[in-house]
């Protein structure tokens, strides 16, 4: 098979049901789940498969949930003799999915990983109060364009890029007022569309100063290991493997920008990549790839029977 890199997502991926199937139909998943259930101290299992929604959406749940179902797909491929180092040339995740792909990589153990997620999720959240930030997604811009209405819609206030996710499609994040005057000013600059989003707080812009703190003395506790093959990181866009560059990367990302449309591009160019596989809840980094690499194969891996198609395609 050609040249693969597997992807895991980031927040807005969650949805109530996540996992269930998996934990049904193999023992490995359910042995995820038990594992993150018993590093967390409760049973998020449960919020996964039966929620409340608005629970799940939680960020200190959603980010842990979100990694427990991407750790159980790779467990499931593993049992059956799919093993990432043999079939992944390279590992990378949106957000809070570069801890799954770390974790799947081996550079986190499980329940480190359950830990970690747990305490950005809060720390984030706790960054900037409820209503003083928010997030709007620019449709139809370039990211340059995006990134002059950001500054133009500042006004003495934080007004940053947060994701690049895909060509036409870049989020801003920060204080509330300027966030809605960068959402007027992208209208007025051609934008198709451009819309505040449902998020608790402003991610991926300075105002998480005080979350990059926390996590920096998370990921000081935290044994790492290289991971197995390279992470294509955020926030350069590029191949890292070193323990320690790892860590300063993760504390960065917290502040920086989702760099997703230059490191799919790296993948498939620089990188050689010619599949991205998707693993975990959802199809969202899946549907980005077709855009900012159409001529790479994407698929994504969540359900049974996508396991058990992926498993005869690599055997065909």
């Amino acid at each position: 098979m050609s040249i693969s890199a597997f992807t895991f997502p980031g927040q807005g991926s969650q949805a109530v049901g996540m996992g269930k199937d998996l934990a049904a139909a193999f023992p490995e998943a359910r042995a995820v789940f038990h594992e993150v259930d018993e590093a967390l101290g409760e049973r998020l299992s449960a919020t996964m498969f039966e929620g409340p929604e608005d629970i799940l959406r939680l960020t200190e749940n959603a980010q842990p949930a979100l990694m427990a179902v991407s750790m159980a797909v790779i467990r499931v491929l593993e049992a059956k003799g799919v093993s990432l180092k043999d079939h992944a040339k390279y590992v990378a995740g949106h957000s809070l999915g570069e801890y799954s792909a770390l974790c799947a990589a081996g550079t986190f153990s499980l329940a480190d990983a359950a830990r970690l997620l747990r305490t950005r999720g809060q720390a984030m959240q706790k960054a900037v109060p409820v209503g003083h930030g928010a997030m709007a997604a620019l449709l139809g811009l370039d990211l340059d364009t995006a990134k002059a209405v950001a500054a133009e819609a500042a006004q003495g206030e934080v007004c940053d890029v947060a994701n690049d996710n895909a060509p036409g499609q870049v989020v801003v994040s920060g204080a509330t007022a300027a966030i809605e005057r960068a959402v007027e000013i992208a209208k007025g600059k051609g934008a198709k569309r451009a819309l505040l989003l449902p998020v608790s707080a402003p991610f991926h812009c300075s105002m998480m100063q005080p979350a990059a703190d926390a996590m920096q003395a998370a990921l000081a506790e935290v044994e790492m290991k290289a991971p197995v093959v390279p992470l294509v990181a955020n926030v350069l866009a590029a191949p890292i493997s070193v323990p320690a560059d790892i860590r300063q990367r993760l504390i960065e990302q917290v502040t920086g920008v989702v760099r997703w449309t230059e490191s799919v591009t790296w993948l498939t160019t620089a990188g050689g990549v010619a599949n991205l596989v998707e693993l975990g809840s959802g199809k969202v980094l899946t549907g980005l790839a077709k855009r900012i690499a159409p001529d790479a194969s994407a698929q994504a891996i969540s359900s049974p029977a996508d396991i058990d198609a992926f498993v005869a395609q690599l055997g065909a």
